[in-house]
Order: structure tokens, then sequence, then C-alpha cells
């Protein structure tokens, strides 16, 4: 009490600041672990090393489930989950992503892991697996979902394992008024091991340098809300009560622990890039320019896709080129970019900063985000593939001979889901020898393994569901244009000097069905200057 006044003092919550080492010793062994990140991008590194340095060390926090929405790492320099392989460290992974790359570099150690059956491990879609978040954080049994449905996360397929090891069904089929959803049920997290900017000394958080905020606040409510503990890294320390109430991104009421990283990077290989963080904007110019060759042209003609005015979902692969094109032919903003780390608008960036956007309009939370393209709310969704098959069934997570390469869906099934009109992009052939000269496609060498094949290996999208819901779906590949239609399969364009027998129907085993309006692709796609690119309007 103040003896002045003979009023009671408010004491407001303090939260230590402590050091890795400090604050995964909280973590008991056998605990659900949720983590936030997207691969390089918003990756708690220090405090993952920690946890794994810890386990090395005394044996203690192993046998764990770990909880990751987006990848938790990379191949470019965040290891993050790699941190954890350690045998015995975890017992059960659930993922919407796994770390991926090049091919020619060694495989993650998670997916290694993975693959050699030494842990449990699941694939479930990004958006799924924050609405299970939040689904636990306020004590609801589960999700019901029409999302992932005759994909591989069904359990009529896969039901989302990614091994022999892992054999529990976590997705169930069930009806419910009237309808058949697959219904996942709440897991309850212990911890959560999330990422800001800068934290003041009550634990409040802001991300004013991060390129997208992710899922932090739900992580850390579902952990809070479960009497679990919630460890924050930061790169600086603010006085208590400094930050801007409008920009606090997670409350100090739900934070227990803060460890300071001042040399954390906004992404793999950047300290911060402003403009991916909203602080000004940068010149467009800056950006470099699809380089002239095959992939130029598949993503020019995926580009002709578009209409002015919509708002469009980005891929990673060949699609993520489109941005650049617009840029080139002078029609940057003529439509708004969504994807789903939470950037709206702007021109998402290539490489190891892709998740973030240069120029943003918008840095939206990753759950809200998957909420507005898990209902389908925008235009068209711009995507890359791996294999189609005769159904039309599409498959961008899982090829047998690289697998290191291909872990995982992240938001691919959330997205397509709904989506009214889907572009992918991709050779026609894998490991084909393309050339681009005098206005013709050439050949040089055909690819060993075809794309166009009777059975995709696994399923990411449902060809037989986009026909029952009415979605229009278009392949872009450097010698043709396909489109699913009711009939099936159909080229619809072919590239000067491709030959429709020999190059085309020659070069798969699916009966694909030729057009009786089969045309020639657009001439101009196929001649280095740009192309004079003009949009239809939003609708046409």
């Amino acid at each position: 009490m103040d003896a002045s006044h003979g009023k009671r003092v408010a004491v407001s919550r303090l939260v230590p600041v402590l050091s890795a080492d400090e604050a995964v010793s909280r973590i008991k062994t056998g605990a659900t672990v949720s983590v936030s990140s997207s691969s390089g991008l918003g990756c708690p590194d220090v405090v993952l090393r920690a946890l794994g340095e810890r386990y090395a060390a005394t044996g203690q926090s192993g046998d764990l489930t770990l909880l990751h929405p987006i990848a938790a790492g990379d191949m470019y320099g965040i290891d993050g989950v790699d941190h954890l392989t350690a045998p015995g460290q975890i017992r059960r992974i659930i993922a919407g992503s796994y770390p991926s790359g090049p091919s020619s570099a060694p495989p993650p150690k998670i997916v290694t892991a993975i693959e050699s059956n030494e842990i449990e491990a699941y694939n479930i879609p990004s958006g799924i697996l924050f609405q299970l978040h939040r689904a636990s954080a306020v004590g609801q049994p589960g999700v019901l979902t029409e999302v992932g449905k005759d994909t591989f996360m069904d359990p009529r397929r896969h039901g989302g394992r990614m091994n022999a090891k892992t054999t529990e069904d976590i997705v169930s089929v069930v009806d419910f008024d009237g309808r058949e959803w697959l219904y996942l049920r709440s897991i309850p997290v212990d911890v959560a091991i999330i990422r800001a900017t800068t934290a003041d000394e009550y634990g409040n958080l802001t991300s004013e340098d991060e390129g997208a905020p992710l899922g932090v606040l739900d992580q850390a409510i579902a952990a809070h809300n479960n009497g679990g503990f919630v460890i924050a890294q930061v790169k600086r320390l603010a006085e208590g009560r400094t930050l801007p109430a409008q920009a606090v991104r997670v409350p100090g009421i739900v934070v227990d622990a803060i460890v300071v990283a001042p040399d954390q990077l906004q992404t793999t290989q950047t300290q911060l890039l402003p403009e991916a963080a909203g602080h000004y904007r940068a010149p467009s110019s800056a950006l470099e320019l699809a380089a002239w060759g095959p992939e130029k042209v598949i993503a020019r003609r995926a580009a002709m896709e578009l209409r002015d005015g919509e708002a469009v979902n980005l891929g990673f692969g060949i699609s993520a080129l489109v941005p650049r094109i617009l840029l080139e032919e002078g029609l940057d903003g003529a439509v708004t970019w969504v994807i789903e780390q939470g950037a709206v608008g702007g021109v998402p960036f290539l490489g190891f900063a892709f998740g973030c956007a240069q120029n943003p309009d918008a840095l939206m939370a990753s759950p809200d985000q998957f909420q507005y393209l898990q209902g389908g709310g925008f235009d068209r969704a711009m995507l890359s593939f791996l294999e189609v098959d005769a159904d039309g069934n599409v498959n961008v997570s899982r090829l047998a001979a690289r697998p290191h390469v291909t872990a995982g869906v992240g938001g691919f099934v959330d997205i397509t889901a709904r989506a009214k009109r889907i572009v992918f992009s991709g050779y026609f052939t894998a490991g084909a020898q393309i050339a681009v000269e005098d206005g013709q496609m050439q050949i040089v060498k055909e690819g060993k393994h075809q794309r166009f094949v009777p059975q995709v290996q696994h399923v990411t999208f449902s060809g037989r569901r986009a026909r029952e819901l009415g979605q229009e779906v278009v392949f872009v590949t450097e010698r043709c244009v396909i489109r699913l239609l009711s009939e099936g399969l159909t080229v619809t364009e072919v590239a000067p000097g491709i030959s429709v027998e020999r190059d085309i129907v020659g070069q798969t085993a699916v009966a694909l069905r030729i057009s009786p309006d089969l045309r020639p692709m657009d001439p101009r796609l196929f001649r280095p200057d740009p192309i004079g690119l003009h949009l239809a309007e939003r609708g046409a």
C-alpha cells in the first residue's frame, strides 16, 4: 500500500530476459513445441540451436513433438529444426513444409531423419495447422475442413503421413450437418518459440524489421492458454511501455521469456531489407528482371492469363517470375500479389528472401492471410507443378527421386482448395535442354522424365475436386498450353517449332486430347524484346 495515499500500488509483470540456454531449460522432455518460422524468414534460430545443444549435453528436452506451420530453417544458412535432429530428441513432427533447396546441396538433416524412419512425420497444410492452434487456444475439439479432400492429406490416400514409422491417423473423415469433412483433433501446445524484432521489459513484442509477422500471436496464445511457456527471440530490448500500442503484435501478458539475439537476420542472407518490412518504398527498377530463356517464355504466357485489377496468389518456381514480367512490360501494380506469409501488394522477392515482398501495401498475420486464401477471396493463383496425371491431379510435394528438394506443401493445398482460377507453370518434361532461337522453341535434348504421367506419385491437387467445384485450371509449359476441361486434359495451344505428335503426344503416356480449335502460342513470347502485354479487364 502507498503510505501517503492509502492506495494499492500496481506492480506490472516484468518478463525475464534470459540467455537462450536458460530459456530452453524450461522445456521438459516429451513437450509439444510450436515453432514460428518460414524457412529463413522469422526463424528463432538462436533458441533452436540452444535447445539442440541442451539435449546433446544433458539428454533433457528430448522426445519432443514439434509443430511448425511453415518450414523452420532452410538449406541456405539457417539450420532451424536441423538443430534438433540428434537421435531421440524428436519423437514426432507435424509441419506444413520442411527445409528444401537445390538438388546439388546435401539434404537437410530433418528430411534425412524422416526418410530413414527415425521419427514420425506428418505433412499438414499450413493454414490448417494455424487453425489447429486457434482451436487449441479456445478449447475447441479440433478443425473441420474441406481443404485437402481427395489429396494426400485425405486418410483415404495417405492421411498426411510421410514415412512407414508414422502409423497413427491424425486426420479422419466425418459426416456433420449433412456434409463430409476432414477432421483433425486439436493438439495442446506446451511451448511456443517465436520471434519478433523488439521486446519491451513487459514482454510486448513488435515486428518492425520482420518481412512478415507470420503466426506468432496465435502460437503464443495456444501455448499460454494451455498453461505452457512462451519464448520470444528478439533483436533488441526497449524500456517498458515505450512501444507504440498499434505496433505491438504480441502482448506481454502471453510472453514468459525474452532472448535477445542482436545479430538475428531478417532472412537467410539479409540483416534488413527495409523495403520488405515496409519502412519505405524502394524503386522497382532495383529488381532484377527475368533472364531470357524458356522459363521467361513460360512466365510470359502465364502472365497473359491475368486480368487488370485482380488479387493474385503467387507461389514458388517459374510462377514466381510472373511479377518480373509485369515490371518489364510497364504493368507494375496492375494486379495485387498476395503471398501466404502475409504480404499483400508489392513485388514478391525470389530466392532466399521468398516470403517477403518489396513495397507491400500490408503485412498480414499468416493465419489471417490463410483465412482469406482458404475462403477463395482472391481471383487467381499462379503456381508450379512437378507432375500432372490423366485426371488432372497435380503433385508439387514429393518425388521419389528428389524427396529433399520437394519437402511438403506449405500453403499450396489451402490456396488451391477454393481458388477460382489456377495457372500451373512448368516444363513439359524434366531435364530437357531447350533453346529459344529465331522465334522458335527447339528441343535440343529431350528430358529423361515425363511430367504428364498416368498417375502422380503424390496428389497435392485433386483434378476430380476441381471439376466438381468448377475451377478453371490451365497448365502452361514451354511447348504448349493445356487446359483441364470436362473432357480431360486438352492441348489448346502449341509453340512454334514444336510438333504435336513428336514433342507433346510422343513425350507422355497420358492420352491428351487435342483441341479442334488448336492454335499457335503468341509468337511475341519467343523473342527477347518486351511483348507489349495488355491485360484484359477483370472479369473478362
